[in-house]
């Protein structure tokens, strides 16, 4: 019963992208050749132009294709998409020029050509895949290419799944029902079964894409009925492992004196890996210690003026290899209570029935009276933590990572360790994710992902996210 529509999207994108190159490749000649009409470098006609061009296409989406663009775990990754559409255009631009060079015949009749179907290419092949997203959700909202889901199990995981994919206009995604749903809480919009036989049963007279297993059963019999009868009905399988921190990370397959073996590895982020982020921290973290000096210096007079306390605020924090480090940061709270840990400053002001409402809403509070004048406007737009800059660029830190703690906040942690395997970071997965109120187990998990799953891309795109969720405040302080 498989469900085809993610392949039929995929093969409308090559051949929608396809078009927008051709299409952005004619406007650039017509821009620079019909509509300028300053003298060409060489010459090319147009049909001869769009021929070569068309006939180079095929290698243009060989190109999208190895940087995953067609992959159907890309669809909904916009931030990722479109950082490997700007770097696919530019790839593509560079094989046509060295092409061009190779053969020692002239494609561009001008340079301006070259430069203006980059930028086109990138501009109509964003524009194609929003419309074709945009479409794609349209048709989910009239029932066309949804997937549905069983689950099989009963857990906190189970009920994280159904809340992902409750959305199914947006989602693709309809789960028909969950096997052993006794345990589960909120509003339950679907079939409940006590066993899996049940559900086949009950659900034979209609189509099923996907199986989820969220829980093992402790039976081997039990769980190879349910891989069976997908098997057998050419169902999609998946199952969340027992121990589901083993199961991310830098993971290798490989024979052990003949016997296969999964080898586990504590972080992604090992040989030329360590270089290459170190590069990325002083080339990008100093030209940002740069453009943020004036502003900086500004903050600081401000800073001063409003109360005559101290500019900076300095604390230790844990970074790579339970390494204690320096972290400075613009002082945002009055002077009173800077310095002090949460419990001991609302206790001093005798607000103490603050500190659980603090610990709550993760370690923050819409009106925190700790502040000083101009310490709710900085913390606002993350502009306290620009001082940390200084110590992305010295080493201490790298731009991203997980979230630099303070050693007695992270004993609370019992993957402490996993977690220090790579530097702290000036932002990370929990600073980004949209929720202001995860729980402090739940950030660590993330930063235990980060440690896990790092890649040099992923942190490109926790950067420019960054900047998002600072510009319009839907993340989280970490």
């Amino acid at each position: 019963m498989k469900n085809n529509t993610s392949i039929i999207f995929g093969i409308a994108l090559i051949i929608g992208d396809a078009l927008a190159i051709t299409a952005a490749f004619t406007v650039a000649y017509i821009l620079r050749v019909s509509i300028n009409h300053r003298r060409l470098s060489t010459p090319v006609h147009a049909h001869t132009y769009i021929m070569i061009l068309v006939s180079l296409l095929p290698f243009w989406i060989l190109i999208f294709t190895l940087l995953g663009l067609y992959n159907i775990r890309m669809f909904e990754k916009r931030f990722s998409e479109l950082g490997r559409l700007f770097v696919g255009s530019f790839i593509g631009i560079l094989f046509i020029i060295s092409y061009s060079y190779m053969v020692n015949k002239a494609i561009f009749p001008a340079r301006l050509v070259t430069v203006y179907s980059f930028l086109l290419i990138f501009f109509f092949v964003i524009s194609f895949r929003t419309i074709a997203r945009g479409l794609r959700r349209t048709l989910f909202s009239y029932g066309f290419g949804i997937n549905n889901v069983l689950i099989v199990g009963s857990n906190k995981t189970t009920n994280r799944l159904i809340e992902a994919l409750s959305n199914t206009k947006t989602t693709g995604y309809r789960v028909l029902g969950v096997v052993d749903s006794k345990h589960l809480s909120g509003d339950r919009r679907y079939e409940q079964f006590n066993s899996f036989q049940e559900a086949t049963n009950d659900l034979r007279l209609q189509t099923l894409h996907t199986i989820i297993q969220t829980h093992l059963y402790t039976s081997a019999e039990q769980n190879n009925e349910i891989l069976t009868y997908a098997q057998e009905n050419h169902i999609a399988y998946r199952f969340v492992p027992g121990n589901s921190e083993l199961f991310v990370g830098n993971l290798t397959v490989d024979l052990f004196h003949a016997v296969p073996i999964i080898a586990v590895h504590q972080t992604a982020l090992v040989g030329w890996g360590r270089v290459v982020k170190r590069l990325m921290d002083i080339i990008i973290g100093g030209l940002f210690f740069i453009i943020a000096l004036p502003f900086m210096i500004i903050i600081s007079v401000i800073i001063k003026l409003s109360d005559g306390g101290p500019i900076f605020f300095r604390q230790e924090r844990l970074s790579r290899f339970n390494t204690p480090v320096q972290v400075y940061k613009f002082r945002s709270l009055s002077p009173a209570y800077s310095g002090l840990k949460p419990e001991e400053a609302f206790r001093k002001m005798g607000r103490a029935e603050l500190i659980q409402a603090y610990r709550n809403g993760g370690d923050h509070l819409a009106n925190d009276p700790r502040l000083s004048l101009i310490g709710g406007f900085l913390r606002r737009y993350s502009l306290d933590e620009l001082p940390q800059l200084w110590n992305v660029v010295i080493g201490q830190i790298s731009l991203v990572g997980p979230r630099a703690l303070v050693p007695y906040e992270l004993e609370q942690s019992k993957q402490k360790n996993l977690i220090l395997s790579v530097k702290s970071g000036l932002t990370g997965l929990a600073q980004i994710s949209g929720v202001r109120d995860l729980s402090f187990t739940e950030r660590r998990k993330l930063d235990l992902y980060y440690v896990q799953n790092w890649s040099l891309w992923s942190d490109l795109i926790i950067l420019i996210k960054t900047f998002w969720v600072v510009l319009f405040h839907q993340g989280t302080r970490g």
